[in-house]
């Protein structure tokens, strides 16, 4: 058989991306960017949580890391921006909230900086965070953070069951 497609999922209202080894790393990342990213991360389909089998997470980590940092954050008005504010105040205190949280229980793996005139308005620097397991998210944040999990190629029916158990299927 070929390579398996990569799969999507509704957890918890947190859209989940299954990637195993035989993805093309280059895709993943410009797939997970775009996703998880754009639109300030505030569609109700953005990616939330990206799970990596462990063999080829560290390099598929370092590619997002090196494309985070291409990515431009302020005035949407300008076509030069990638990435606009988020919705109001209110929505960035709950993603500082969420990632001074995760600044504390999990591994930042990379976090945009905010662009020139960006003190005027709700901006939220994108990040991304490795975390342990799906439970570490007990509610859905709309907003431009990526959860990051690894797993090993033997668990990924634990992976999906997990997945599964969170009660949820809205986005596929």
């Amino acid at each position: 058989p070929g390579p398996i497609t990569p799969l999507i999922a509704e957890t918890g209202g947190q859209n989940a991306l299954i990637v195993d080894s035989s993805a093309l790393p280059e895709q993943v990342v410009k797939d997970v960017i775009a996703s998880s990213f754009l639109s300030a991360g505030q569609r109700c389909s953005a990616l939330r949580v990206l799970f990596l089998q462990e063999e080829t997470a560290d390099r598929i980590i370092e590619m997002l890391a090196g494309g985070m940092q291409e990515l431009a954050i302020g005035d949407p008005a300008l076509l030069s921006t990638d990435i606009g504010p988020v919705i109001d105040e209110e929505a960035r205190d709950v993603l500082q909230a969420h990632a001074d949280r995760l600044d504390r229980e999990a591994k930042c793996l990379y976090r945009c900086e905010l662009g020139p005139h960006t003190d005027g308005g709700s901006f939220f620097a994108p990040v991304a965070y490795e975390i342990d397991s799906l439970s570490q998210l007990d509610r859905e944040v709309f907003g431009p953070i990526l959860h990051v999990i690894r797993y090993k190629e033997s668990a990924l029916d634990d992976v999906i069951a997990a997945i599964n158990g969170t009660g949820y299927g809205l986005t596929a």
